[in-house]
């Protein structure tokens, strides 16, 4: 790499030293102050020492420099930065940082498309904005979408043992990096060389029971460039983290009844709400239509009753205002986790070879597996998509004409409407993530020119078998022939349950393959340095196979969902760095893209700073960017799923409001757009950085963020509307109409498809401010670091097509694709470690604003009430704040040997209360997932040789 002159590196050398540090949430900069000399103050003092700095290239420029410090926002964590914190995973350490917000994909949301992984959404804009680079160079992308839209890297398949540092680049990048990098990138940098040998092993478990931890990791290296010329060393990796059920966790986080503090009751097993428990309950009825088993409607004043009398774990309920007659109510809550068993397993490798003084060439391999084991409550009866069983019956006789032995009203004439959940179907998931990527390059310098060149194979695999989903067919046959024992579920056969419920399986792949080459100089002396030029090619193929894993719509509660694509993209950038004078640096680039499968795109950039002495620098930028659809959004791809629908008043009247027209499952079918545009964005940034004294420096940056024709589904509504109305529909959608109505043959025939593909229809503005601060201080042998790390999101605002506005920050807004987590207006980290003679302890307090119980994308007012009085649970309509606080430390036994400990949530902080997330029980696991983990402790030694 080019580096500046001596005298050129000695000028810079104090600021630079302070702007890093300014740069890092938690950073302990290494500079230190020279020890005194020896005598008395007026003895002899020794010689300042000069050093020639080595330079670096800094994620956001092309170009190598000694003054890390760019025009953009960087936030840089170390490797002992990241062993410090105790955090043990890529996820962790970068979900960790305060720009993360709403979108983020916490490893804990079992439940989701993409269940297993774990993606970063830097300023709220979900994790199809944030650019995920290893070495500054991109990762295939996780095999399945996040809702079946949104693609990420799955952060839990990144070499961590091997990490050198993390940049978090907090500013739009499209210039340099091209598509995603709207709201930012992270670059995880893995170490270039190793020798030697660091090897840990650690154990932990939670206070309250389960999440029991075993991590152990090698890092082997040997060879010298410059002795040997060569450099090989393997990085090993293993980590088993077992689940923490439900169960193992007290109230609120164990139940699904919040009555007893003004909330709902949502146990199990109440007719009312289409649940049942593993004792069934029956009310007799008759068929709607003769022969259909889902058709069933209660007799005049029927009441329900236990099909068997309440075993363990079941209450008998009387009495029940919304139940007439009575339930066995059941907490099937207690089937769910609060953390999935997951293990992960890795090694990455890396050989580098000096081919000659100006020329080294390297090969890199990494392979993660990662297998996440996800329980959950067990199959019920009542379902309302693909088909409707929420009426579901038991027949008077079977198919062979015998009297039905599961209906207790069946020698009355009745039918029996049954709410059941089967005891011997558990729910569940098995994801199993490969991934294998493949580096090799070179790079070096020719003439003035420095290079780098580099050939990336990225392939996942991710085998997934989902259990627990009762197939249609298999259950009406086994109702009418009475192949399945409901009043004594463990006399049915395993042949039976598993043609009831077999499993459903695919394997989903993405696959990237890229070839780049990069290289820059320095063109001319300006005022305050040399003129320094980037430029650089790539070509890049991307493709994407998931398959529908209920294809034939056989499961209930499983709709299609599937994502084919591929593309091939070429990109040309250039970057100039100008500084006119010692306190005046201007940084311009742009970037050509040009897509297969949708077109071309240029993203330019400008960023200045300003250094007007040298206690002070201003900083500034100003960029296009853009998001280039995902598979889901143009490819081969669809997603269908089925909501209860409820035909609009005329149209029931024109029908004589016959059973034709009662409640149904609708089909919403999402289909891709091959004709959808980019995203694009502009934005910019302007910064403050301060050092007034040598052992304190700070940065406040402000940032805006607007982009346009952000993709989403076409409104299905509007759709309806239009097709009931008799008025063209809206372009692009359609619908898929049902047989006549036997009863009203000349009537419209109500939908049963609505098909309202992906398309580029509203804008969204997001502000906020950035703000670090970082002291050191030594007193004697102890030494004192001290960060603080702020992300405040001043507004977050969606500008709907009929120009409309909704504001999430501080709300549980944008619900659908926040996993209902929301916004928080504040996130932010401060961190405080001091040294001592051969022991470390770093205390770090991590902290998350409260929210609003509100979504405005879903409804006015309060979003959670209580159903029976309409009153706001809880009155004040908020989540409250989080705060908690990790306690880690080292012990050095000799030079080789160290004692490590950790005590994660050291104050066993409760999560707060969270009705309306969909990822957890009754709280918040994107930001709160510590409070229902409860203490944590973890011990463990590290050995290096």
């Amino acid at each position: 790499m080019h580096t500046l002159t001596h005298a050129r590196a000695l000028r810079r050398r104090t600021l630079a030293t302070a702007l890093l540090a300014a740069l890092s949430p938690l950073a302990v900069y290494a500079q230190q102050a020279n020890p005194p000399g020896p005598g008395s103050p007026t003895g002899p003092q020794p010689q300042p020492q000069t050093t020639e700095l080595a330079a670096i290239t800094v994620t956001g420029s092309a170009l190598p420099r000694i003054d890390a410090e760019t025009p953009s926002p960087v936030t840089v964590i170390t490797a002992d930065q990241i062993r410090k914190s105790g955090l043990t995973t890529v996820s962790d350490v970068v979900r960790a940082v305060s720009a993360d917000n709403s979108g983020s994909i916490p490893a804990a949301f079992t439940a989701g498309f993409a269940a297993g992984s774990s993606g970063v959404a830097l300023r709220g804009l979900t994790v199809n904005s944030t650019l995920v680079l290893i070495d500054g160079r991109r990762a295939a992308s996780y095999a399945l979408a996040d809702d079946g839209q949104r693609s990420f890297v799955d952060l839990n398949t990144i070499p961590s043992n091997a990490i050198e540092r993390i940049d978090v680049l907090k500013d739009g990048a499209s210039s340099l990096y091209g598509a995603d990098a709207i709201a930012g990138v992270v670059n995880i940098i893995l170490k270039p060389s190793f020798t030697g040998v660091d090897a840990t092993a650690d154990v932990g478990t939670s206070q309250h029971g389960g999440g029991t931890t075993r991590r152990a990791t090698a890092l082997m290296g040997t060879g010298s460039l410059k002795d040997d010329g060569y450099n090989a060393y393997v990085s090993v990796e293993y980590q088993k983290d077992d689940a923490i059920g439900v169960g193992q966790r007290g109230f609120p986080f164990n139940n699904a009844d919040l009555s007893r503090i003004g909330g709902n009751n949502l146990t199990a097993g109440q007719p009312s709400q289409n649940s049942g428990s593993f004792w069934g309950t029956v009310t007799p009825g008759t068929l709607g239509t003769p022969g259909d088993i889902t058709t069933g409607v209660p007799l005049p004043g029927a009441v329900a009753q236990p099909l068997v009398p309440c075993g363990p774990g079941g209450s008998l309920v009387t009495n029940d205002p919304s139940n007439p007659g009575s339930y066995c109510a059941q907490n099937q809550a207690l089937f769910g986790q609060i953390q999935p068993e997951m293990k992960r397993t890795g090694v990455y490798g890396r050989l580098t070879i000096k081919i000659s003084d100006d020329t080294t060439a390297y090969i890199g391999v990494s392979y993660y597996d990662t297998k996440t084991n996800v329980r959950a409550v067990p199959a019920q009866i009542q379902a309302s998509t693909p088909n409707n069983t929420n009426s579901i019956a038991l027949p008077v006789t079977l198919s062979d004409g015998r009297l039905n032995p599961y209906n207790p009203f069946a020698a009355a004439g009745n039918v029996a409407l049954i709410n059941f959940a089967f005891p011997d179907i558990p729910g569940g998931a098995k994801n199993d993530n490969h991934n294998l990527r493949f580096v090799g390059g070179v790079h070096g310098r020719w003439g003035e020119w420095d290079y780098d060149s580099a050939l990336v194979l990225n392939h996942t695999s991710l085998d997934v078998d989902n259990i627990g989903f009762l197939n249609y067919a298999a259950l009406i046959n086994d109702i009418n022939t009475g192949a399945y024992n409901f009043t004594n579920p463990g006399a049915n056969s395993q042949a039976l349950r598993a043609a009831l419920a077999p499993v459903l399986s695919k394997t989903s792949t993405s696959d990237l393959q890229s070839l780049d080459f990069r290289a820059s100089r320095t063109l001319a002396d300006l005022g305050g340095g040399a003129l320094g030029l980037a430029t650089g090619i790539d070509l890049r193929k991307e493709r994407q196979d998931d398959p529908d894993l209920n294809p034939n719509l056989a499961a209930q509660g499983l709709g299609v969902a599937h994502t084919q694509g591929h593309r091939v993209v070429r990109g040309a950038y250039l970057e100039l760095d100008a500084p006119f004078l010692e306190s005046l640096e201007v940084d311009a680039s742009g970037r050509f893209d040009r897509y297969s499968d949708f077109g071309s795109n240029f993203s330019p950039k400008v960023g200045i700073k300003w250094k007007p002495i040298d206690q002070i620098a201003v900083r500034g930028t100003w960029s296009k960017g853009f998001r280039a659809p995902s598979f889901a959004e143009n490819g081969s791809s669809a997603a269908e799923g089925f909501a209860t629908f409820t035909p609009p008043a005329d149209f029931q009247d024109a029908h004589g409001g016959s059973g034709y027209v009662q409640p149904y499952p609708l089909a919403f079918l999402t289909s891709a757009n091959p004709r959808i545009q980019p995203e694009k964005s502009k934005s910019f940034t302007l910064g403050l950085l301060l050092q007034p004294w040598d052992r304190f420096s700070a940065s406040v940056d402000y940032y805006q963020i607007k982009k346009t024709g952000v993709i989403a589904q076409q409104d299905p509504n509007a759709v309806l509307d239009a097709y009931f109305a008799g008025e063209p529909l809206p372009t692009g959608s359609s619908i898929v109409a049902d047989v006549p109505d036997p009863a009203a043959p000349d009537a419209l025939p109500r939908p049963i498809v609505v098909d309202a593909p992906y398309v580029n229809q509203n804008s969204l503005k997001t502000k906020g401010v950035d703000v670090n601060l970082h002291a050191n201080a030594d007193w004697g042998a102890l030494h004192w670091d001290s960060d603080l790390n702020l992300t405040k999101i001043i507004s977050w605002t969606l500008t709907l097509q009929d120009g409309s506005k909704q504001q999430f920050v501080g709300t549980h807004g944008p619900y659908g694709v926040s996993s209902g987590a929301g916004t928080p207006r504040y996130r932010g980290s401060w961190s405080n470690s001091v040294t001592f003679g051969k022991a470390t302890i770093t205390g770090t307090l991590y902290y998350t604003s409260g929210l609003k119980l509100t979504a405005p994308d879903v409804t006015e007012g309060c979003f959670s009430t209580n159903t029976i009085t309409g009153e706001n649970f809880p009155p004040s309509c908020r989540m409250s704040s989080f705060t908690t606080f990790d306690l880690t430390g080292s012990y050095d036994l000799t030079p080789k040997i160290s004692l490590t400990a950790s005590l994660l949530n050291a104050f066993d902080k409760k999560a707060p209360i969270d009705t309306l997330n969909y990822a957890a029980l009754n709280y918040n696991p994107t930001y709160a997932q510590p409070g229902a983990v409860g203490r944590f402790y973890t011990v463990g030694v590290r050995v290096k040789l």
